[in-house]
Formats: structure tokens, sequence, C-alpha cells
């Protein structure tokens, strides 16, 4: 029997979460002698108070959502893929090559190649860490850690050296053709009548993200490989008594994960810059962690943490940018959501189950 309903485990304990994180926060803003009301408003002013705020909020959620996927996949198979930010750098380098080196007629057949281009850079650098873990024994966190440097080499050596066009003093490919840029959400809702930002970078990548959301969902819940991944990451020993191979699930679980981190870059990469640059990542890899962690591993879940991420960075940089609060503030408000809705779940968790428990006893 279950401690307590599943919608108090994916509803409740990150709303009590969210809120004990937005209390100390503003106790920190507080501190520093700024007024916190103040400081919510212009946060939700700046990324939802108008069609530019939420272009740049829905911009940086669609990279959270690919990245947030991209460790909510491994997570099922009982691994922590922290290897998303090398993985979506490997898959900007694979967005590049697709892009400059073939004449591609309409965005829409660029995007799709892009997207497979992008997938398979990813998935070929999780595929090592990976035959490390279910050949060698060496372990997933170590080596996707280390191989996020290795790839932040690999995109410099690139760049500067065989990538950079002729008399270019920064590190950074030419520009796309004007034929794969992306149409941005402005181009899309026209034809519906509704004007947003001209200057927004929201594209159409981000519904090429929510199709991932549910290309999950349906892989995970609905498929026999998405059984044996969640039959795998439950009990290993229970499922190799049912004939599930660790080597396969490692290796087919991390090849998912890597691919949609590396997806990544159809829209940081192709949708937004038009060109690949060193650091184009911007630290996306690493909070797809905390957004997979809030999501509690659930495409849906994904989603909605994903868009509260997406929130906070571009409510934080409006926060930095109008008011004198330093923009490292808002990384400690990041730092305080990551910590209550992962590293301290069970503050929250085990105070809940026991009212639960206590509410069953009574009605029984």
């Amino acid at each position: 029997m279950e401690k307590m309903p599943k919608w108090a485990d994916v509803v409740l304990i990150p709303l009590i979460s969210l809120i004990l994180a937005a209390f100390l926060s503003a106790l920190v803003i507080l501190a520093i002698g700024e007024d916190p009301i103040a400081a919510v408003k212009m946060m939700v002013t700046g990324a939802l108070g108008s069609t530019y705020g939420w272009g740049y909020t829905l911009y940086y959620a669609t990279n959270f959502l690919f990245t947030g996927l991209a460790v909510a996949v491994a997570f099922h198979a009982r691994m922590f893929n922290i290897g998303g930010e090398g993985q979506a750098m490997l898959g900007g380098l694979g967005v590049a090559l697709v892009c400059l080196y073939i004449p591609w007629p309409h965005w829409s057949l660029a995007l799709i190649f892009a997207a497979l281009g992008a997938a398979l850079f990813g998935a070929a650098w999780a595929a090592i860490p990976a035959y490390l873990q279910a050949k060698r024994g060496s372990h997933i966190v170590i080596t996707t850690i280390m191989f996020n440097f290795i790839a932040a080499a690999v995109l410099n050596y690139m760049l500067v050296n065989v990538l950079k066009p002729a008399g270019a003093m920064d590190p950074a490919t030419a520009r796309f053709a004007e034929a794969v840029h992306l149409p941005s959400l402005h181009e899309l809702l026209v034809p519906f009548g509704i004007n947003f930002s001209k200057s927004a970078p929201a594209n159409v990548s981000l519904l090429v993200a929510v199709a991932a959301c549910f290309a999950v969902w349906l892989l995970i819940w609905r498929t026999r490989l998405g059984y044996e991944i969640r039959a795998y990451g439950h009990s290993e020993p229970g499922a190799l008594y049912a004939g599930i191979s660790p080597v396969k699930i490692t290796m087919i679980a991390m090849l998912i994960s890597g691919g949609l981190a590396g997806m990544m870059a159809i829209n940081n990469v192709m949708g937004e810059a038009e060109r690949l640059v060193l650091n184009s990542t911007e630290g996306a890899g690493f909070i797809g962690i905390a957004v997979a962690l809030m999501g509690r591993n659930h495409p849906f879940g994904v989603f909605l943490a994903a868009i509260l991420f997406g929130f906070l960075y571009q409510g934080g940089a409006e926060l930095a940018l109008w008011t004198s609060i330093p923009r490292e503030l808002i990384v400690v408000i990041q730092a305080l959501v990551i910590l209550f809705t992962g590293a301290l779940d069970n503050m929250v968790r085990i105070p809940l189950e026991k009212i639960f428990l206590a509410l069953r006893k009574e009605k029984a």
C-alpha cells in the first residue's frame, strides 16, 4: 500500500518545497536590503508580463525540456546522467555540420536532419560512459562529469581550428544559410491573429520539445522497452531474473538520454544563434538535472518544471537589469529550489506520509 496518494507525491510535495524555497529566498532578499515583494513583481512582469518576456521564458524552457527529459530517461534505468551539458555541446556540433555543409531547400527539411544530427552526436557522446559502466563497471556519474570537460575541449578545438571562417576573430562558425533559419513564435502565430514579439528567441523548437515529452511518455509507460527500463531501474536482480539484459538497458537508456540532450541544439544553435558558438549551452545541461528531479522524472512534471526554471532565468535577468539585486542572487534562488526539491525532499515527504497514514487510520 502506498503511503500517500499519487497526486500528493507529484503535486503537493513539489508545491510545498517551492513555498519553502520562496520563503528562504525572500529572507535572502531582505538580508541585502531589498523588497522581496517588489522583486517578485519585477520577475513576474519581466518573464510573463509581455510576449517578449514569454518568448525568452519559453526559449529557456525549451532548452530545459530537452535536458530534463534526458536526465529523466536515464534515471528510470537507475542511472544519473550528469553529462547533459557535454552531450548538448556535441549536439550543437552535429547541428552545425548539417546546416553548414548541406544546401537545404527549406527549414522544415533542415530541422528534421539537424535534429537527427544533434541526437546522433549527443547519443554518441553518451555511449562511451554507458559502455564503460555496462562493461567495465565505471560509475556513470564520474564518467559523464569528466566527459563534459572533454566535450568543451573538443568543441573549442573544432571552432578554433576547423569551423571558424577565415579572418574571423571569435571562435564560432559562419552564420547558417537563410533557408535553414527556423521560424520564431511570432511567425508561427501571425496566421492565427496573435501578435507575438518579433524580438523573442522562442521558435518552432518548442513544439519539437513538447512532442519529445509525449514521445518519452509513450516510450517509458506504453512500450515493452520502457517497461524493461523501469523494471531494471526498480530492481536489477528482478530484471535479471526476468531475462532483461543490464548491458542492453544501460546502453539503450543512455543513448536515448544523450540523444535528447543533444537535440537541445536545434533550439539554441539552429533557432536562436543561427550559428555555433562557444558556451552556447549556458549550463542548461546541469539545470536539466533539477528539472527532472522537480518533475519526478515524468514528462508532464518535466514540462512544468522547465517552465518554472525558464521563468527564473528570464525573471532573474530582468531583476538584475532593472534593480540593484545582483544576478548571482537568482543562482541562489535556483539553488534553493534544487535543494528543497532534490536534496531535502524527505524533509517534506516524511511528515506528509505520516499525516496521510494517520488520516487513513482514522477512516479505517
